[in-house]
């Protein structure tokens, strides 16, 4: 945040480009220059981004404020990369000495320089990219043309690709969560700065780059006098507000666009023989999902309202877009029947259409277009749009869906490539007819969720009152399913109008009975799954069969189960519930009623696996190896059966919650478990730092397309030494789990005290005061970490830099099963046996690298004065203590079989974005002790609470938040 720049950017010294030549990654030919820095271009946009923000902050607060900031600044960087012990004495002095109204600008200061870091990394992975495909290097990992090649390699066909990719489906499915701390004020003038940033890899000449310097120093100053805080509570529709908006930045343009290049490298890969390229075209495998404005489990705010509106703003954005794109396309396609023929379909079209202007005769496309956009705009009036901006010419018919859209589009493209305008298909119509192909009229599909508590109370009233069964919540497992089993079989409904119900159960009968009526208006992709959480019985996937039955969305006829609007999914989220999984759904696919209900879902079943709730209650190491065995348990179950199984993985920000690099977490799938068929939520702030960038986050859908295509079609060795290897490995897994876990509950659930110190030794009481998210942070009003979200749980964990969830357990785990080998000769060997898994296993390597990043993250000299809250002195040296023992084991083994002391060797950049970083939270952190011990001073002593302290608290947790990144 300094005001002085080594390389600030002049017209002498860059004449005509960007940037100094010191700065350049190539050359025009694209070659990487000999011995140049990779980095250099990073390193001056972040001195550049943070010179603007010194000069905002001298400007906005004062000489005074700038010279507190930067002294700060100073000292934490030489305390941090210099480990001067009398620097970080100084800076504790300095931050004490902080006024209030000085503290909050520090925090604001350092915050904002986290979140410009932020855009300066992305933007540099896109330059890196660029690079790479200027200099025509192979083909990245990650990306669809790698995947194509390992194939080809491989000895897989086109025709096995494409086959495959009919029947396929990846879905990212964006959700709200209590993490996300971002404003979209604050994110929409982020992006701006991101895009002034990447302009200046342009040739830009003098002008051009002072005029770009000065629009980037007016977004900061922007920034600086935006509000960073929501002073409201967060409401669903602000978050479905807020997930819209990634559409129209990243998902509307890139999602058809990816789709054209992923089939241009097919065709690449394996030249299509014979037929058209048109033929080859492939339906939309990849589709958008959402749970917000679906999502009540522990929600209230979520109702049948929230959920007709998410659609309705979800319909209206895609109309938005479609209206625009065909109206833009008109102006484009000036084609006159007086230079070139069109087809007699297209001619018929025109002709239907409400234009009858003598200017537009011989434009048949014209008059086409304005036909389909009436016939658009009438849609949607139809579905409840009223902003529409144009009006249309005159009156036609809405569309009865999506695929009558298409067919008419069809026909312009198919009249343009027989008439000498095949090279016109591709700017404009090819992209707006596969967008209607993904997004329909309803842009994505709405999941519903709900715990299966509520089912069981709302089924108990219905059956008490219809009286069937009076205690039905009382009755065994086994007397559940057959009274279930029983009424399903009987066409008479329980509820009945003429009674008196609870709120409860009106509010779930009417969100269903809404359901049944958004999937008559936007079709049938608008709402298709009904999630249940906390799935732990059989009964509790009968009793959502049962609620469809009574809203009209289980078809029967006569007494046989016909078709299910709603495919029924359990969630299996604690250690518990994964490992009943395979059991329970063994009583489901065996069932006949249920039978009969898959083969009309194309003999498809998913399964949802919670990641967060299985970390907090058994630990890191034990979730995943939980996870990973329930998996292979299913596709073994599932392949007995004939069924296809799609996986959903509930994976948070955090490691702790599943998070980490989505390509090397489909790649470490047990084989045989993604087949083509994956969805994975997409949660909290991790949104944004995916997709708020068009580029990155055309990347991210495209890693997943191309991690779908290497684990489902990249055949596996099968041999018996190769068997006997992993059998030997999952043997090992086991008995760390084992180690893991006793480590992890015994201090989590099994240590006096515990809660006390996590509530004291985190901001978790700050964090749920925070308008951050329309969801409560707890499901209960307790301080039992049972009932506590896993959300917030790890935030609060990452918040004071322990990141504990995603390490805990392991370093017991290792370094016990080690000691009892017995002697050195089979210690040795064991150590060995590790170091194979770690090379030889993708789901151990994947667990290792990501327990890596999350250490690297760690620190505990800030997170000991975290634990400096805690009054209690004795517990707090107990579980600190404790903690800090077990970071050390952690960390030794993990370099033990890694064979590299240091973190991140295998990934340098991270490795210096994090060391680099540091600086800059360093100050947050301490900050936010000092604020939150007055917080709670003022509390205790029952006095009014500081506007200023909370509003300092809250500003220090979204900088932290967005200096660490995955912390959701």
């Amino acid at each position: 945040m300094a005001t002085t720049n080594p390389t600030k950017r002049s017209a002498r010294s860059a004449p005509s480009t960007s940037r100094s030549d010191a700065g350049k990654t190539g050359t025009t030919t694209g070659k990487t220059v000999r011995g140049a820095d990779k980095d250099a271009p990073l390193k001056e946009d972040i001195r550049l981004l943070g010179r603007l923000l010194g000069e905002v902050l001298r400007e906005q607060e004062g000489d005074e404020v700038f010279e507190v900031v930067e002294t700060i600044r100073q000292t934490a960087v030489q305390f941090r990369r210099e480990s001067d012990a009398k620097a970080g004495a100084e800076l504790d002095k300095l931050l004490k000495k902080l006024t209030r109204d000085q503290t909050n600008s520090v925090v604001r200061a350092f915050s904002y320089f986290s979140h410009l870091a932020n855009i300066a990394e992305d933007q540099h992975h896109n330059r890196r990219r660029r690079a790479h495909l200027l200099a025509g290097s192979e083909a990245q990992p990650g990306s669809v043309a790698y995947a194509l090649s390992r194939l080809d390699d491989a000895g897989v066909s086109g025709a096995q690709v494409r086959n495959f990719l009919k029947d396929a489906l990846v879905s990212p499915v964006l959700t709200a969560h209590p993490t996300e701390v971002q404003r979209k004020s604050i994110l929409d003038a982020e992006r701006e700065i991101a895009r002034l940033v990447a302009e200046r890899d342009l040739p830009l000449t003098p002008r051009e780059l002072r005029h770009n310097t000065e629009l980037l120093r007016a977004r900061i100053a922007t920034l600086w006098q935006t509000r960073m805080l929501r002073y409201t509570k967060l409401t669903v529709a602000d978050e479905i507000e807020n997930a819209l908006s990634y559409y129209r930045i990243t998902f509307l343009r890139e999602l058809p666009a990816l789709y054209d290049d992923i089939e241009a490298e097919i065709d690449s890969q394996f030249p299509a023989r014979g037929k058209a390229r048109a033929a080859a075209e492939l339906p939309p495998y990849l589709q958008m999902g959402s749970w917000i404005g679906g999502d009540r489990d522990g929600n209230p705010n979520v109702n049948a309202a929230t959920m007709q509106h998410a659609l309705k703003r979800q319909s209206a954005t895609i109309f938005d877009y479609y209206l625009e794109e065909v109206h833009t396309l008109g102006a484009e396609l000036s084609i006159s029947t007086l230079m070139v023929d069109a087809s007699p379909e297209l001619l018929a079209l025109a002709a239907a259409s409400p234009d009858h202007s003598e200017h537009r005769a011989d434009e048949p496309y014209r008059r086409a277009l304005i036909g389909v956009y009436a016939r658009l705009a009438a849609t949607a009036r139809a579905l409840g749009v009223v902003n529409i901006l144009r009006q249309e010419v005159g009156a036609a018919a809405p569309y009865a869906g999506p695929a009558d859209c298409v067919a008419e589009l069809d026909v312009l493209v198919a009249s343009l490539q027989a008439h000498h305008g095949a090279a016109l298909v591709k700017p404009r119509l090819a992209g707006l007819k596969r967008a209607v192909e993904i997004f329909g009229f309803h842009l994505a599909t709405l999941d519903m969720r709900q715990s299966s508590d509520i089912h069981e109370r709302v089924l108990a009233e219905l059956f008490n009152k219809a009286q069937v069964e009076a205690d039905y919540a009382g009755l065994s497992e086994e007397r559940k399913i057959a009274l279930l089993l029983g009424e399903l079989a009987k066409p008479r409904l329980l509820h009945s109008p003429y009674l008196a119900y609870s709120d409860e159960t009106n509010s779930e009968l009417e969100i269903l009975r809404a359901a049944r009526e958004i999937r008559r208006r936007y079709g049938e992709r608008a709402i298709r799954n009904y999630i249940i959480s906390h799935t732990e019985t059989l009964s509790d996937l009968l009793e959502v069969l049962l609620l469809q039955k009574e809203t009209g969305l289980l078809h029967i006829e006569g007494n046989q189960l016909k078709e299910l609007d709603l495919m029924v999914i359990p969630l299996f989220e604690t250690i518990p519930d994964l490992r009943c999984a395979a059991e329970i759904m063994r009583g489901w696919l065996t069932l006949p009623q249920v039978k009969t209900l898959i083969n009309k879902q194309g003999k498809l079943q998913e399964v949802m696996l919670g990641y967060s709730d299985s970390n907090k209650d058994g630990g890191f190491l034990t979730s995943n190896w939980e996870l990973y065995k329930a998996e292979n348990q299913l596709v073994e179950l599932f392949n007995e059966a004939g069924v296809k199984l799609r996986l959903f993985h509930g994976r948070g920000g955090t490691v702790g919650r599943g998070g980490g690099p989505s390509y090397q977490a489909i790649l470490a799938q047990p084989p045989g478990t993604v087949n083509g068929q994956i969805r994975l939520t997409e949660q909290g702030e991790i949104i944004a730092s995916k997709f708020s960038n068009p580029e990155i986050g055309r990347r991210n859908l495209e890693l997943l397309v191309a991690a779908t295509l290497e684990a489902s079609l990249v055949p596996t060795t099968g041999d018996g030494k190769e068997a006997r290897k992993i059998a030997e490995f999952e043997r090992v897994m086991e008995e760390l789990s084992e180690r893991a876990y006793r480590a992890y509950r015994n201090l989590v659930y099994e240590t006096p005290g515990f809660t006390d110190y996590f509530f004291a030794a985190t901001p978790i009481a700050e964090i749920a005061q925070l308008n951050i998210g329309s969801r409560p942070a707890s499901r209960k009003a307790t301080q039992r970490i049972e009932d506590l979200r896993a959300i917030p749980w790890g935030f609060s964990w990452g918040q004071c830099r322990l990141l504990f969830p995603g390490w805990y357990g392991f370093g017991s785990a290792v370094s016990g099963w080690l000691a009892d080998a017995g002697n050195a000769k089979e210690t040795a060997k064991r150590l060995a046996t590790l170091k194979a898994m770690c090379k030889e296993w993708p789901f151990f390597a994947a667990l290792l690298s990501n327990m890596d990043m999350v250490l690297s993250k760690t620190d505990l000299a800030v997170a000991s004065r975290y634990a400096g809250l805690v009054a209690d002195r004795k517990l707090r040296n107990t579980i600190f203590g404790r903690i800090t023992d077990e970071h050390e084991r952690t960390s030794s083994v993990l370099s033990s079989i890694t064979g590299s002391k240091e973190r991140l060797t295998a990934n340098p950049l991270l490795a210096r974005s994090i060391k680099n970083r540091f600086a800059y939270l360093d100050p947050l952190n301490h900050l936010q002790v000092e604020l939150i011990k007055r917080h709670r001073a003022t509390a205790a002593a029952k006095r009014t609470p500081e506007e200023r302290v909370q509003r300092g608290i809250h500003l220090t947790i979204n900088g932290v938040a967005a200096g660490l990144r995955n912390t959701g």
